[in-house]
């Protein structure tokens, strides 16, 4: 490709609404969460805002958000150094943006989109749901019942005992 193609071609990758964030938006919608969707007044404009559960949520593109240890992350071979120092600003700006949140008192999950591949998808979309429910639990001051030893000696006292028949 020359410069020019390859300008063109990269110009047009969207940053909203993108496959990855509408598994996510799908998925939290018939699990009965409600949303809200690029928030600009939060840092970061997160791709998913839950304001019941205080949570941000941000759909991540492997790639341009340089996800570690991930095949779909791989600095391009022409441009080296413009390309590193692009994703370490993309990564110090989502740090950035991260902090400030969690110091306005939101939560911030990240979902990267290598987690949303078919085989990983499911489990990915339960552990967000099963992490959501921790938050609301958490941020609602509901009282996790944990069973103790002593129960089954209390249901026992609690019942009385009562002889059937003659």
């Amino acid at each position: 490709m020359t410069p020019e193609q390859r300008h063109r071609c990269m110009s047009h990758i969207g940053s909203k609404n993108t496959r990855p964030e509408m598994i996510v938006r799908r998925w939290l919608w018939h699990q009965g969460y409600r949303y809200r969707v690029n928030v600009k007044r939060l840092p970061g404009s997160p791709d998913i805002v839950l304001p019941r559960y205080s949570t941000a949520i941000f759909v991540n593109g492997c790639f341009w958000h340089a996800h570690e240890n991930c095949d779909r992350y791989r600095i391009p071979h022409t441009n080296v150094d413009f390309w590193i120092s692009k994703f370490q600003r993309n990564k110090a700006r989502d740090e950035r943006n991260y902090r400030l949140l969690h110091k306005m008192g939101w939560y911030v999950l990240v979902v990267w989109e290598c987690q949303l591949e078919k085989e990983w998808r499911r489990d990915t979309l339960l552990a967000l749901s099963h992490r959501l429910s921790q938050i609301y639990l958490t941020t609602h001051d509901v009282k996790v019942y944990s069973p103790t030893p002593y129960d089954n000696e209390l249901e026992q006292a609690a019942e009385p005992e009562v002889e059937y028949g003659g």
